[in-house]
Order: structure tokens, then sequence, then C-alpha cells
């Protein structure tokens, strides 16, 4: 299967290239406030002239838009889900996130604070691991956790949602703010698999404040924050028929994916045409790594 992005010389062409060293060191932004836009490409196109003057854009081998693979862990309740969706602040996110281009990969913890500010944690991990958590992953998850809500970890977790998407970076130029844009959003669950129209995107502007250049950018441009655009959350909705999804019906309409939900599904598999999942993905029921018992590892 090609990783490779659709030719868009308008996206990252305005932009002054920066290693991943150098942006790590100027905005790691690992604490944050997020504010998440959809945004389709008329207006995107717009805004990346005047983006480029605040912000470079990461280069790694002369590429700019990179492929991940992520996968998503939950319980079969779905705990980290409903949380989400009932914005509880005591939230969590479990994920492995594989880079295929950089052959890299990560078991990433997001969490909210009180504050409401979002903290990110992540453990290298072997990218031939991916979609398995290991005893190292499985102390990674509960050792974080109990750091910041001074708890053990209360979830049996197993791998439920996958997606692919490509994604560019930007940091600001003056250290202090990132950015990515994504697009081509894929989820995959076992035996199907959903599309976003590739003429939509996903824009995360990172910031210590919540209120940074991007955000005044795209605000000139008449675009606001979308509440509730997790991908896992939408991704989910639109692949799980019958769950509840009230919360995030706005980000589902902006995405095109709500005509997709619950009566529509059998329409939904039949425009979409369906595929099994693919082999970079392969179904975790079953393996040793299916089910995993947390709380009392």
């Amino acid at each position: 299967m090609s990783t490779a992005a659709p030719a868009r010389p308008w996206l990252t062409e305005h932009f002054a290239p920066i290693s991943l060293k150098s942006l790590e060191a100027k905005a790691g932004m690992l604490e944050r406030i997020d504010n998440k836009y959809v945004v389709d490409q008329a207006v995107l196109r717009l805004a990346m002239p005047q983006l480029a003057e605040r912000f470079d854009i990461l280069e790694i081998g002369g590429r700019r838009t990179f492929t991940y693979d992520t996968c998503y862990f939950d319980d079969a309740s779905c705990r980290s889900y409903f949380d989400h969706h009932q914005s509880r602040y005591r939230r969590i996110k479990v994920r492995m996130r594989k880079y295929l281009d950089a052959d890299l990969c990560f078991v990433e913890m997001k969490l909210k604070d009180k504050r409401g500010m979002t903290i990110k944690k992540r453990l290298k991990s072997d990218p031939a691991k991916f979609g398995m958590l290991d005893r190292n992953a499985q102390d990674f998850i509960r050792e974080t956790y109990a750091q910041q809500y001074k708890k053990e970890f209360p979830m049996a977790i197993e791998r439920n949602l996958d997606m692919r998407y490509q994604r560019m970076t930007l940091v600001g130029k003056d250290g202090g703010e990132r950015m990515t844009i994504d697009n081509g959003m894929r989820f995959f669950m076992t035996g199907g698999e959903c599309r976003v129209d590739p003429s939509l995107f996903i824009i995360e502007a990172k910031s210590a404040k919540g209120n940074g250049a991007a955000d005044r950018i795209l605000r000139r441009l008449h675009q606001h924050p979308t509440k509730h655009v997790s991908k896992y959350c939408t991704g989910l909705a639109t692949m799980r028929e019958g769950t509840k999804h009230n919360n995030f019906r706005r980000a589902l309409r902006k995405l095109g994916l709500l005509e997709g939900i619950g009566a529509a599904e059998p329409q939904l598999a039949q425009e979409r045409e369906f595929e099994p999942r693919p082999a970079y993905a392969p179904s975790i029921f079953g393996t040793a790594y299916g089910h995993l018992d947390l709380a009392q590892a």
C-alpha cells in the first residue's frame, strides 16, 4: 500500500524548513492548550502564505508531509470514548503511533489536568510491535496515570480502532507554538474502512494559552475552533453502530461523517467501498496482547 500524500505543492512550498531536533528544542509542546479546526481546502489555501510568515515546517530527508498509522486502545465499554463525550476533566487516551516514513513508533498517553491543559507522555517502542502493548508499555501506562491522577490505572484495555493519515507539522519561528495539519484520514475496524473527504483538513493549533498566531490567522478567515474533534472519537462514532455521539455531531457533520452513522450504516458501507483491514493493521483479537488488564497487572 502506498503511503505517498497527494501532490499539493501549495501546502508546503511557502515555508522555510526546520529539523526535528530544532523543532523539539523550540516547541516540544507536551503541555499545551489545543484548539482544533475543520477547514476545507479553499480556506487553507488562503491561510498558508500568512502562516508561512510566522511558522517553519518540519522537513526530514527532503520530505515535508508524513504518513502516520495510529491504533487506539480502550476498554470493552469504551470508557475513554465516553469520558471524552461527557467532557470529564479526568480523561485519557492511550494509543500507539507509527511514523512510517521514519520507521519510528511510540506508545502515547494524552491526559487532561484540572486547568484543561493537554499533557502528552510517550515511550519509544519497536515498530515491529505496533499494535501490541508489551510489559514496558503496560508499566509506562500504569505509571503515567498514577503520576498524574494519584490512582491506579482503572481499565482493562484492548485495541479497537486504527487510522492512517498524512500530517505536516509547523513550528512558530519565535518558538512556543506548534500546529499540525492532517489530511486523508482513513479509519479501520475489523472488516471495514471509512474515509474522510480529502478536501477536508483537521488543524490543531497548540500554544501555552490557546490563543496563538495560528488561531488569530484562522479567525481572520472566519474559522473558529470545532469542539470535540477527536480523531479517535469521531472514528469510533462512525464505525461502531449504535454508539452515542450527540456531543460529536458538529464535528462529525463538518467532517462529512454524520450521514454514515446508525441507520445509514449499510448505505455508508456501499458508498465508501469498505475494504478488509489492511496488512499493516492486523486484528489483535485472540492474541496474547489483545486484552490487557493494567489495573491488575
